[in-house]
């Protein structure tokens, strides 16, 4: 016998149920008459979209999810549906998979192991289940298990003594650089615990700074990956399960396709495309304006808006100042041009002269320092929002995650925005990218990779004239934001010195404040800056100590 499991790697809309409720049916009825899957498996928490935070605390939530439950309790038949949503049961709220079939809820588990980490919150919502969860699917014994459970052995070695001779896994576990590696050897290492095959369906698309990168995949008993979905593609994959009632391990599963791997750029890069695209499409944005400055992280962030949304829907402003080199302009204009978006030049020097007499008596008696300078930038960040204002396009920033750690950024400048795809890129990532995106076709000129970044707020200015080199920088920022590693650990490597340790430390210290007031962005590291790392603006806490 064949059991056929169809993988549906959706994307949800945080908070619309009835949406969200049609969705599941739609996939259900596609799964059962195009492809003629037995099984359907959507991802946790389909019902409400992933994660939905606070909507949990909302008094509607348990009639809303009654309701659709009800509803694919009416509309679906034929089709056994493995479905995540969240369930209040004698007072207590918990994170289910429910299986729906013919007109009846055959089964219904509780997640048990509730994170609560990172960017994970479960807790906080939610009551730990504690039974196994096993059903039979044309003779076959099913186990359901909810994301985290898989990441112990205690919830599939329950399920496993219950009699489960499948598992389904219903997942929302966002991207970050290391965690496709990490979820092939932790599925290898569960399935040879129990000698169960497992399917691992996952979410696909963008919350907020979230991202579900799909690739839903299914092992074998020995922990062998047989069956992978695409990378960022929503949609159903197959698999089917052979069931031979003569053999000790009965179901096996048929191999089928496997998307190929992505390397570090291509996955980051994809990554910030699918959240930028989702966020301004959910959100209902028109289109992007960003300031084009003939930079390398303007420029990245220019070609990820135009791969997100279209160029017809993304408009690039230069805003020249005394400082701007012809480089930059010449750069700019070739980059709007090669990808095709609306370009505008608009000179910010009577604006700038504006404030300056403005503020002349105040400043009366003081010598110029960063304050000119941040009235460059703020001034580009006025005109940038009048824009936006005025055309309902969405201000994209373009920091990335070097500058914004120690604090290489105005407040009301060039952070105002709505959004930033490179808030978790490292600088030395960003170069990375940039040569990565022009092998998919050109669109940003070699100069503007290989000179020296500068803010171009000063004559010659340079990054480097304030910062230690990226190279050095980003390996200290990725050691103490990521890796939690005190200066003196840090120190212990050999790698740095000790002044330029503890000077960049307390910079990513003190810019506490600067980062809470950040657009939000695409998180793609382990630790971004975001629902990752709290740390307090007030506090005493001395480095070294």
């Amino acid at each position: 016998m064949t059991l056929r499991v169809a993988m549906a790697q959706l994307d949800m809309l945080v908070g619309d149920i009835a949406k969200n409720t049609q969705s599941v049916i739609d996939s259900a009825h596609k799964a059962r008459n195009n492809e003629q899957a037995d099984v359907i498996v959507f991802p946790e928490l389909t019902l409400t979209g992933y994660p939905p935070e606070d909507l949990l605390l909302r008094p509607s939530l348990d009639p809303r999810i009654e309701s659709a439950l009800q509803r694919i309790l009416d509309e679906v038949h034929d089709i056994y549906v493995v479905v995540g949503y969240p369930r209040r049961i004698d007072g207590e709220l918990f994170n289910c998979a429910g299986v729906i079939y013919q007109g009846a809820m055959l089964a219904e588990y509780a997640k048990q192991k509730l994170p609560n980490f990172l960017v994970f919150d479960d807790k906080r919502y939610f009551s730990e289940g504690r039974e196994a969860g096993i059903l039979d699917i044309k003779g076959v014994k099913v186990g359901l298990s909810i994301c985290e459970d898989i990441w112990h052995p205690e919830p599939i070695a329950q399920a496993k003594a219950a009699g489960a001779e499948l598992i389904l896994n219903l997942n929302a576990s966002p991207y970050h650089i290391e965690k496709m590696g990490e979820r092939e050897a932790l599925l290898h290492q569960r399935a040879t615990e129990v000698g169960v095959p497992i399917v691992y369906v996952n979410y696909m698309g963008a919350q907020d700074e979230l991202v579900y990168e799909g690739g839903s995949f299914v092992v074998n008993a020995k922990g062998e990956k047989v069956s992978q979905a695409p990378w960022f593609e929503s949609g159903l994959y197959c698999v089917d399960f052979i069931v031979d009632e003569t053999q000790p391990n009965k179901v096996e599963p048929v191999a089928g396709p496997i998307a190929p791997a992505l390397d570090v750029e291509a996955s980051v890069y994809q990554v910030m495309v699918l959240g930028l695209r989702d966020y301004i499409e959910k959100n209902r944005f028109k289109g992007i304006v960003l300031g084009l400055s003939g930079g390398i992280d303007s420029a990245l962030s220019l070609a990820v808006a135009v791969d997100a949304i279209g160029a017809d829907r993304v408009q690039a402003v230069m805003m020249p100042y005394t400082y701007t080199s012809s480089i930059s302009l010449h750069d700019a204009e070739e980059e709007a041009r090669l990808l095709g978006v609306k370009y505008s030049v608009l000179p910010i020097e009577s604006m700038v002269s504006a404030f300056s007499d403005v503020l002349a008596p105040e400043f009366e008696g003081l010598g110029k320092d960063t304050t000119e300078e941040n009235l460059q930038a703020r001034t580009r960040g006025v005109v940038l929002m009048a824009i936006s204002n005025k055309k309902g396009l969405m201000v994209l920033t373009t920091g990335n995650k070097s500058e914004m750690a120690v604090g290489y950024a105005t407040l009301y400048g060039d952070m105002v925005g709505g959004y930033s795809v490179l808030k978790d890129v490292f600088k030395t990532l960003v170069f990375k990218l940039c040569r990565y995106r022009n092998t998919l076709g050109y669109v940003i000129p070699e100069r503007v990779i290989t000179r020296p970044p500068s803010a171009e707020l000063a004559p010659d200015q340079k990054d480097e004239d304030s910062l230690p080199s990226y190279d050095v920088l980003d390996e200290i920022l990725r050691m103490y934001i990521e890796q939690d590693l005190s200066a003196e650990a840090i120190l212990a490597t050999n790698q740095f010195d000790r002044d330029t340790v503890y000077r960049v430390l307390r910079l990513v210290d003190v810019n506490e404040y600067k980062r809470r007031q950040a657009p939000t962005g695409v998180r793609v590291t382990g630790r971004g800056f975001g629902r990752d790392r709290r740390y307090p603006i007030t506090n005493g806490w001395h480095i070294g100590e």
